[in-house]
């Protein structure tokens, strides 16, 4: 028979189990320390604060995450003062704008348009693919054929500032990313409703002044983004090639579902592609992660990269993350 002492010890060791809890998929949710009430949207960088607001609306009106995310990154595609985003986005280095964007709702469904031009929000063509098609991305002509052929309106993206840029650009014919460009780039949105239901969406114009036909990651599931409703979310910002090498966003989830917090999870996709990438000094990438309990977090490379957080706590707020370079 058990003494007293043995029994109180091993009660409170599986309180302490039962607090972590445990996903159906078998795998550890991290702790949870903190009180934050659900809804919870998360988005990279400055202009993920209008775009949070928008999200919020829908999120606030016990409407549901997917699409929180869809109108929250809309904000961004359709402002042509985010050159790195839809409308106004600085063009490949042949002048022309072409976007890429995906979704995720919490089924695990997705769509993804790549190279599409022409067209102003294409993460709503995303969702369309995910609904309507048994495919999860569309490329190119067929994307904007696509488009048009479920309604969407043919539209010149090239605002006269950007193509200013690109014309200064072609007189120099230098290809160089920039580290935080303009303190902005692709708009990952993560949201987790009322319902406890977590969504994603991805969406940009690429690397300025890119090769003609380019695509990075962030139209990739598991790369710029992915779901998984058991665990969290992830999204990526930055050098596409280089989170596409680890699939970037699936590595975020699955330590997230070891257990680890969504800034630890974050900080070891870092540190895969730092041991990886050569010339990481000379590169940005940052990631950013949103679990089931509504905990958040982020971790890059290089300093810079921060996020934006609208929860009933902290309204719409601005956080620098941290990185692996100080």
């Amino acid at each position: 028979m058990k003494s007293r002492r043995e029994f109180i010890r091993l009660s409170a060791l599986a309180t302490a189990l039962f607090s972590i809890g445990k996903s159906k998929a078998g795998g550890l949710i991290h702790e949870f320390n903190g009180v934050v009430t659900k809804p919870v949207v998360v988005s990279t960088w400055q202009h993920g604060l209008a775009a949070n607001r928008e999200a919020w609306k829908i999120l606030t009106s016990k409407g549901q995450s997917l699409d929180a995310v869809e109108k929250g990154v809309r904000v961004a595609e359709s402002d042509p003062n985010v050159r790195s985003v839809g409308y106004g986005g600085i063009p490949d280095r042949d002048g022309h704008v072409t976007l890429d964007a995906c979704i995720m709702d919490p089924e695990g469904n997705c769509g993804s348009v790549a190279f599409l031009e022409n067209i102003m929000n294409p993460v709503s063509v995303a969702r369309l693919v995910m609904e309507k098609t048994p495919h999860v991305m569309i490329v190119g002509e067929g994307a904007l054929k696509f488009a048009l052929d479920n309604g969407f309106k043919k539209e010149n993206l090239l605002t006269p500032e950007s193509e200013k840029d690109w014309k200064e650009w072609l007189k120099i014919n230098e290809y160089k990313p920039v580290i935080n460009f303009e303190n902005h780039d692709t708009i990952g949105m993560l949201a987790i409703d009322n319902s406890g239901n977590i969504s994603g969406a991805c969406t940009t114009s690429g690397l300025s002044f890119k090769m003609h036909g380019r695509v990075g990651d962030s139209p990739i599931i598991g790369a710029g983004l992915f779901v998984d409703n058991e665990v969290g979310g992830a999204c990526a910002t930055g050098i596409g090639e280089a989170v596409i090498k680890i699939s970037g966003s699936h590595t975020v989830v699955e330590m997230m579902r070891l257990g680890k917090s969504p800034e630890d999870a974050c900080k070891q996709a870092i540190e895969r592609i730092i041991s990886k990438q050569k010339n990481n000094k000379d590169i940005q990438v940052g990631f950013l992660a949103l679990n089931k309990n509504g905990e958040y977090g982020a971790f890059s490379i290089q300093k810079g990269f921060n996020y934006a957080v609208d929860t009933n706590e902290i309204r719409n707020k601005l956080i620098d993350s941290d990185s692996h370079y100080k």
